[in-house]
C-alpha cells in the first residue's frame, strides 16, 4: 500500500512546504484540499496547474485527488452540481491527479430514496466526462451516506467505472459499521482510503494515529488480507478543529505506526 496525506492538515500551506514534509517523512503523495482559501482550487489558471504538476513531479510524489465539496445527492437543480463537478475533474486532469472526491450531502428534505436517486442521477451523468480525462470520481463515506451499505446504494445503481467509492473509515464506524463489513460493501469500487484517528465518538478532534478510538488495526487487517494494494491516505482534520495538534510534528509518528500495522497484517 501506498501512503499520502491530506493537505486538510496543514490548511493554506505553500506546497514547496507540503512536498517537503512528504519528502521528509516518506509518504509517496498529497490529497489536495480544492478551496479558494487553498493553494490549489478550480480558480487556477493553465499556468498555474502546470505548475503545481511540475513541483509534484520533480517531488517525485504522486498528487492522490483532488478532494472537492460538490454534494452530489443535494436537493435542488443538477446543472450546479454539473458544473462544479467538471470543474473539479478537469483540475484533476490538468494537474495530473486521478481521483476527485464528491460527498453525499443528501438533505433533510429527502427520503433515502430521493437522495439516492439523485446522487446516481448526476454521478452517471459526470461519468463519461470524467472518462474522457482520465480522471475517476469518489464519493466519499460522509453525512447522508455515511456506511459502505450507504454509499453501495448509489453506487449500484451508477454502475460505471469511472464512479467509485472513498472510505472514510471514520465515517463507516460511527455509522455503526465494522471494518470488515464496509470493505465488503464498498472493495467493487473503492478508489482510496482515508484513515484518521479521533479522540472519542463524541468528541471528533483529530489526534495522532493510534492515540484515539478508530479500530485502525482492523481495517488495515482487512485490507491487507484482501490482497488490497492501494492508497491509504491519512486525513488529519485540522481545518476544522483550532485545539488540534499540528499535523507537521505528528507525520514521521503517523507514517511509522502506519507501517508498523501493514507489516503486522502481511
Amino acid at each position: 500500500m501506498k501512503l499520502a496525506f491530506s493537505t486538510l492538515g496543514v490548511p493554506g500551506l505553500p506546497l514547496s512546504e507540503v512536498t517537503a514534509l512528504a519528502t521528509a517523512h516518506g509518504y509517496h503523495g498529497v490529497e489536495l484540499r480544492a478551496h479558494p482559501e487553498e493553494p490549489v482550487h478550480t480558480g487556477l489558471t493553465a499556468e498555474q496547474r502546470a505548475d503545481v504538476a511540475a513541483a509534484f513531479k520533480a517531488a517525485g510524489l504522486d498528487i492522490l485527488g483532488v478532494a472537492g465539496y460538490a454534494r452530489v445527492a443535494a436537493p435542488g437543480d443538477d446543472e450546479p452540481v454539473f458544473t462544479e463537478v467538471r470543474a473539479l475533474v478537469d483540475l484533476a486532469r490538468d494537474i495530473g491527479a486521478p481521483y476527485v472526491r464528491v460527498f453525499p450531502g443528501g438533505g433533510d428534505e429527502q427520503s433515502a430514496e430521493e437522495a439516492d436517486a439523485t446522487a446516481a442521477r448526476r454521478l452517471g451523468a459526470a461519468a463519461e466526462y470524467a472518462a474522457d480525462r482520465g480522471v475517476r470520481i469518489l464519493m466519499e463515506t460522509h453525512d447522508s451516506h455515511r456506511t459502505g451499505a450507504d454509499a453501495m446504494r448509489v453506487l449500484g445503481l451508477v454502475g460505471h467505472r469511472q464512479v467509485g467509492a472513498l472510505w472514510d473509515v471514520m465515517h463507516t464506524w460511527l455509522g455503526g459499521e465494522q471494518p470488515v463489513d464496509s470493505f465488503a460493501a464498498l472493495s467493487p469500487h473503492l478508489g482510496y482510503v482515508q484513515v484518521k484517528d479521533i479522540a472519542s465518538a463524541e468528541d471528533t478532534t483529530p489526534v495522532a494515529l493510534g492515540a484515539g478510538v478508530l479500530p485502525l488495526t482492523d481495517v488495515v487487517e482487512v485490507l491487507s488480507r484482501n490482497g488490497w494494494d492501494g492508497w491509504v491516505c491519512w486525513e488529519y482534520e485540522a481545518r476544522w478543529y483550532d485545539a488540534a495538534e499540528p499535523l507537521p510534528g505528528l507525520l514521521g509518528a503517523g507514517r511509522e505506526h502506519l507501517a508498523r500495522l501493514l507489516n503486522e497484517s502481511a
